[in-house]
Parts: C-alpha cells; structure tokens; sequence
C-alpha cells in the first residue's frame, strides 16, 4: 500500500483576496450533489470551503454566480442526466456572463468526461475531480484572475484532508466519512477507479470530529465508506471498524450511530457482538447481498457465498435483539440465468428484509462486466424484478404488521405527506408517520405504532 498523507485545510486568503476583488457584494453559489450519501457528504464540504474564502450559499442556479454539480458515475444514465443539465445551463450563461460552470465529483475523475467537456461544453469554466475540494479556492481564483477555462485531468491523491470547512445541510443528522476509496473490484463498479484505493482516517481524528458533533447536538451520525468493515487498512494503529464504533460509543451523550456500507465479506461476529454491546448503534444492518446464486457472486467478485452470508444474518438474528435487515440486489447480471434469478428469490424469502434497494442491471463502461455476454433482454429483467419486487412486498408488509402495537424511539426528521403529519425514523430504519408539532423535528419522541401501509409505519405520540 502506498504511504498515506494526512495533510490539514489551510485557508486560502488569496483566493478570498480575487473574490473580494472581482465582485461588490458577496458572490452566491449554487451547488447540487448527486448520488450516494459520500458524496451528500463531499457536497457540504465544497460549500463549507466555498462559504470560508467569500461566498455566500443560495437554493436556485438563478440567484447564482457559481453553479457547481457535484456528480455521481455509478451509473451511465445517471451521467447522460447530468450532461443534460449541464446543458440547459448554456442559456443561463448567455444572459450572465459573469456565470462559473463547474461539473466536479466521480464523473470528473474520468478523462474521458473532462475531454467531453472540453469539447462540447465550452460554457463550463471549471472541472475538478473527487480528490479537489481543497483546492476549490485555489482553481477559482485561476479563472476570475483570467484563465479561460481551469479543467484540471484526473489524478489519484493518496492525502487526506483534515479539518475541512463544511456547511452541514441538517442541524440533526450528521454524516461522518471514515475512510475513502474502495479496493474490492467488483466487476459491475466504477467506484474503484474513480474514488482510488481504500484509506482510512485516524481513530483519533474521527474521534474528535466524532465529539464536535455530539456536543453541537447531533442526534443521528452515520459513518460513511464504501467498505466500512474493511477500516482500518494502511493504519499504523492495529484497530479494525469494531474497535473503532466501540472507541465512539465511550463519548457521552444523547446520539445514536447508524453506518454503511457494509461488505459481507469482511463482516464479523465481531461487528456483531460490538452492535449487541452498544444501546448507541442502531439494531440495523445495511448488508448488500447482490445475489443470491453463488455463480453470479463469484462473477460480480464478491469473495463470499450465500451461505457465508446467510450464517452472518443468522448470528445477527440471534445475538441483536430486534434487529432488522436490508440489502442491495441487482437483477440481469449479465449471465443471470432463471437458476440464478431462482435462487436470489429464495434468499429473499429466507432472509426476509425489512427492505431492499433493487436495480436492473446497467452496464458501465469501464468495468469487466461490462465485456461479459449478456444474452438476455431488457425486458426478461424487468419481468424478473417484477417478480422479485412482489416477493419482497409481501414480505415487507408482514415485517411491518408484525411491529404494530409496539412503542419505539424515533427521530423526527420533517413533515410527512399529510396537513399535521410528521416523518420519525425509528432505530431499525422504519419510517413512522404521526401528528406532532413541526416544533419536534430534530428531536427524539417515543412512539406508539398503531398500523403499516406496505413499508410506512402509522403511529401516535406515546
């Protein structure tokens, strides 16, 4: 493994010396983040160093002088979408000239997508990838000192940057990156080569932003990466992700710690025993199965079987009283035969996930799976999720039935769909809906489950 740089945020007064420069009030910037709660994370950082040299922060690309999307590639379709934004912005830079355009994030750490801009979106003024946000200021002040365009090529940073500006978007939940990259290949992901390998934060350093938060009021953290359970790698201190969530549970205070994603095969008892041991951690596993035919596990690079995993939720089941699960399927893997989809289905019913988060396949350029025959159309897929889709309703709908009549803590996190209703989340990751005062969002309540609708929750204030 190469050498990990921990490196800290310096405040760049040069930069904040050309803003000030170039415009009489304080300039505004708009920025969107797409895809995965990392890059939620990552998008509260561009704002928070945005917000640290001079701008102020607005909820329209209208009110702008900056517009910054910051992109997801998991998916190709995800990606067209962006360009298509990114497009309709060409009028909007018509009528302001002063306008900056940047696309920033995964879709930027491809040289392919920054050619692209460079060639066909000559509107966009600033391109910068996963690994940039604290130069951020920097490659501003390139361009309103009068570089044309600043489109920097992707390059792999091995730093980590402490102690980042951010502007979190919640006053009550928190997200908490412990570690960045992935090393795991899997054969359908781009991650890998656009988030760059696996490093972890030092314990001590998400411990201390760990206890910020508790002590700003934070009831909610969830800490982030693509592979928590493989924390730990490159460190100097021989600590794992188990030690580490026991390490954070020593700080007092009235919180709660959920974490994702998890890859099963490097969960443990371990893991287990930690989330059995700690009131503070969520009775909830976020565990992505992917599939449940072995073939197709050993093509996607999963390195575990059905039967490794299934013993992992059964020691779960057993040892975290209550505890509820959800996972990822993908459908139509290439290959994928009706043996295959069969025995995802009984997985399923043998699991039986309070949720699951299911895709059709979709090739992405770039991976190896994206090379392997894939016989079978579009159509056979979508009748097998259709099916797979059903299978988990019911299941669902059984799961959240049999929780009526119980009373449960639930966070409070905005209003639901009804004049007077409220959204709580309770710690096994059922949303709750019930009347209360909007005066109660951020706050912890106990609440009484009097019904379900499919995966919502009905309930009244205990």
């Amino acid at each position: 493994m190469n050498k990990i740089d921990r490196i800290g945020y310096n405040h760049d007064g040069t930069a904040s010396a050309a803003l000030a420069a170039a415009y009489d009030t304080p300039p505004m910037a708009y920025v969107r983040s797409y895809g995965c709660q990392q890059n939620v994370n990552d998008g509260e950082k561009i704002k928070g160093v945005l917000m640290d040299v001079g701008y102020g922060i607005c909820d329209s690309p209208e009110q702008a002088d900056l517009i910054l999307f910051n992109t997801c590639a998991v998916r190709e379709h995800a990606e067209q979408r962006v360009f298509g934004n990114i497009g309709a912005l060409k009028k909007l830079k018509e009528q302001n000239k002063g306008l900056l355009i940047g696309l920033c994030g995964c879709m930027a750490q491809q040289p392919q997508v920054v050619e692209k801009i460079r060639q066909s979106y000559p509107f966009v003024d600033l391109v910068f990838g996963v690994n940039g946000i604290d130069t951020l200021p920097n490659l501003l002040a390139q361009k309103i000192e009068g570089r044309k365009r600043v489109l920097q090529t992707p390059v792999e940073r091995t730093e980590i940057v402490e102690e980042m500006p951010i502007r979190r978007d919640s006053s009550f939940r928190a997200w908490l990156p412990i570690m960045y990259g992935c090393d795991n290949f899997c054969t359908y992901c781009i991650v890998p080569y656009v988030r760059g390998r696996e490093r972890s934060r030092t314990p001590a350093a998400i411990l201390e932003e760990f206890k910020g938060l508790v002590t700003a009021g934070y009831k909610e953290i969830t800490l982030l990466g693509q592979n928590v359970n493989s924390y730990g790698k490159g460190l100097d201190e021989n600590v794992d992700f188990s030690d580490l969530l026991a390490l954070l549970c020593t700080v007092p205070g009235d919180y709660h710690i959920r974490f994702m994603t998890s890859h099963p095969k490097d969960a443990s008892h371990k893991l287990i025993d930690t989330i059995a041991a700690h009131p503070q951690i969520c009775n909830h596993l976020h565990l992505p199965v992917q599939s449940g035919s072995n073939r197709i596990l050993k093509e996607m690079n999963r390195h575990y079987t059905v039967e490794h995993y299934l013993e992992l939720i059964e020691y779960a089941r057993r040892t975290v009283p209550g505890i509820t699960f959800s996972s990822d399927i993908i459908v139509g893997f290439p290959g994928e035969t009706e043996e295959d989809f069969e025995a995802t289905l009984e997985l399923i019913k043998k699991v039986r996930y309070m949720q699951l988060f299911t895709f059709i396949y979709s090739k992405r350029s770039g991976t190896k799976a994206a090379d392997m025959p894939d016989p079978y159309t579009h159509k056979q897929k979508a009748d097998r999720m259709g099916r797979l889709l059903a299978v988990q309703e019911e299941i669902a709908c059984e799961q959240t039935a049999a929780l009526v009549g119980q009373t449960q803590v639930a966070l409070v996190e905005g209003h639901g769909r009804g004049e007077g209703l409220l959204n709580g989340r309770l710690r096994n990751n059922l949303v709750a809906e019930f009347a209360g005062d909007p005066a109660l969002i951020g706050s912890e309540v106990q609440l009484h489950i009097t019904g379900s609708r499919a995966a919502m929750l009905t309930a009244e204030l205990a």
